[in-house]
């Protein structure tokens, strides 16, 4: 603990909503200039506690202190814009004009820009100016980091660093907790707990507390059974009915009630890649892509093989979700070839939500056509049961999507993509709004699975642990992609994102170069030219043939109908499964050939 006093404290704080306690007797101090993070479950009451802080919400109980003079300012997790301009917006604080206009530009957002039809990265972007402007002494932080690209981030991460304020976050981005913090406060079992040091040292201190919650469980539980039985089978205990003893035993029982239903339950995800696509996923040569006078995409080529884990990052507007349609085959380029493997089965996660109605239920979600079933990866399952798998409870199914918080929209994006096998699995910003025990549940589950991940997303830690190649795109036309995650990307590509400018700007007064002649591209041999094409038509043959005999195969009678059957067509499949791998690796080399010529 902190020997400087608090300027911004709870003692004791307690708050109940409807039967379920979310606080009992919570204390936290913030000290002049602290960097500190606010760490717990979706659902333990984060948000709540940053609302008690700021003064915009009572407590049951408890008391909250604020030192006179102290001034707070807090940007919640969904910002409210108001005003004609973004400038009256930051100024409606109290922030000079000068201020709020300089905070604004810091952040990349035009001070006379009117409010209406913001973007979520401009509101998110106009609320961060707005509380830096008011230089406050305390700033509350809540998911920050939403909706911004990684430049933006790395914008806040410098702005922090700067600012006198005493900064307390909520956030699910691992490294941006890890660069800016120097104290952890962790929500769990309606308590609040303080770490004095750095996010980077909180799991293995949480791992270190649970562990030690869990020991002292089992030994309470053992403690309740040797007592149970001395007490029933005690011919003394029978004849003097000890009520010292049974009080004893029933506050013990009492005792691990409440340990047992501060013990959360989890997600039960799971990923079923389905049957396997073909070695090659997608190919894309020489692409281009612009929208009115901006260039996404130019001259842009790659391939994509079963089991890579693509990350995409750029900032935003740069055209990742666009990148990503052109390598699905979802939009044509304007210039270039996209080729697309065989037997793909696609899954998307979408970040804007789209596949979700706000005023359709949950219910409705995962059953459009009706019924209380929902298909999970080949079974049928009731929708209460594979609902709570994602910790939604039962009265929740009736109510609106719109009733749900960010996290739980994104839970249940991730439950309706899952329910289906896929071996593309394409996740467009999948971190918003999860908790770091979802994030660490999800990054487990790709790390196994053996279908081909495409990731969007500014969650550097996330691209680091699962990334093997990423792509960065600068917004100009500019895409580079390197081996690896984001350190990767970055070690190897220094200042790629802030140099577009001034290659621009250089390129506008950098004198024209006369015409180099153009020199022939060497081409294959007429052989390998021929059994490549040879090759383009056999894949689709084998395809269709292995989509024929799966199909026999899922007739759960044909094997009691006809055994000698079954077991011809199961052989008859795994030959042309082999067959068809070894005509996509004579073709992978063939065109890799024709391309190094070229």
């Amino acid at each position: 603990m902190s020997a400087r006093p608090p300027i911004l404290a709870l003692k004791d704080i307690r708050l109940a909503d409807g039967a379920v306690m979310l606080f009992d007797g919570v204390d936290l101090g913030l000290e002049s200039r602290t960097r500190a993070c606010l760490v717990g479950r979706n659902g333990a009451g984060k948000s709540t506690l940053l609302r008690i802080l700021s003064g915009k919400v009572e407590p049951d109980g408890g008391e909250r202190f604020i030192q006179p003079g102290v001034r707070v300012a807090m940007v919640p997790q969904e910002p409210v814009i108001t005003g004609e301009t973004l400038l009256d917006y930051a100024t409606a604080g109290g922030a000079m004009p000068h201020e709020a206009e300089a905070a604004l530009e810091q952040f990349g957002v035009d001070p006379h820009r009117s409010t209406a039809g913001l973007s979520g990265g401009e509101i998110r972007r106009a609320a961060l100016a707005r509380a830096f402007a008011e230089d406050p002494d305390v700033l509350l932080l809540d998911e920050p980091t939403n909706h911004l690209d990684v430049t933006t981030i790395q914008v806040l991460e410098s702005a922090i660093g700067r600012c006198r304020a005493a900064v307390l976050a909520i956030s699910h981005d691992r490294a941006f907790l890890t660069r800016i913090t120097k104290t952890c406060f962790w929500l769990e079992s309606r308590k609040v707990r303080r770490l004095d040091a750095g996010f980077g040292k909180f799991d293995d201190w949480s791992r270190k507390l649970a562990e030690e919650e869990a020991e002292s469980f089992r030994r309470l539980t053992k403690a309740i059974e040797r007592e149970t039985y001395t007490f029933y089978r005690s011919i003394t205990a029978q004849r003097t009915r000890n009520e010292g003893r049974a009080r004893a035993l029933n506050a013990m029982r009492q005792e691990r009630a409440a340990l047992a239903a501060d013990q959360q339950r989890t997600l039960a995800m799971a990923i079923d890649s389905g049957a396997p696509s073909g070695k090659l996923v997608a190919e894309v040569k020489a692409v281009a892509k612009t929208y009115g006078d901006r260039t996404l995409l130019s001259g842009f080529s790659t391939r994509i093989l079963r089991g890579d884990r693509l990350a995409i990052v750029g900032p935003n507007g740069a055209g990742k979700t666009t990148l990503v349609k052109v390598l699905l085959g979802e939009i044509p380029p304007d210039e270039g070839s996209v080729r697309l493997g065989s037997n793909l089965s696609i899954a998307y996660v979408d970040q804007a939500r789209a596949n979700l109605t706000a005023d359709r239920s949950l219910w409705d979600a995962f059953a459009p056509d009706g019924g209380d079933q929902i298909l999970v990866r080949g079974q049928p399952k009731h929708i209460a049961s594979y609902a709570r798998d994602f910790l939604f409870q039962e009265k929740q199914l009736r109510q609106p999507v719109a009733s749900l918080s960010g996290g739980e929209r994104n839970r249940l994006l991730l439950a309706l993509a899952l329910a289906q096998p896929a071996n593309v699995l394409v996740l467009d910003e999948p971190t918003n709004d999860l908790d770091m025990e979802t994030l660490d549940l999800l990054e487990e589950l790709l790390a196994d699975y053996d279908g081909t991940l495409i990731l969007v997303s500014h969650d550097r830690d996330f691209i680091d642990r699962l990334a093997t190649s990423t792509i960065a795109l600068d917004g100009r036309g500019r895409v580079v992609e390197t081996p690896g995650g984001w350190a990767d990307l970055m070690a190897q590509n220094p200042g790629f994102f802030d140099a577009a400018t001034s290659s621009r700007t250089a390129a506008k007064s950098a004198p024209v170069s006369p015409a180099k002649p153009a020199v022939k591209a060497a081409k294959l041999s007429y052989k390998d030219q021929r059994r490549l094409d040879e090759l383009d038509a056999l894949m689709p043959k084998f395809a269709a043939t292995i989509a024929m005999l799966e199909a026999k195969l899922h007739d759960s009678g044909f094997y009691a109908r006809d055994p000698s059957g079954f077991d011809k067509v199961m052989k008859e499949l795994e030959t042309s499964r082999q067959a068809l791998s070894a005509a996509e690796d004579e073709w992978l080399l063939l065109d890799e050939q024709r391309s190094a010529l070229a």
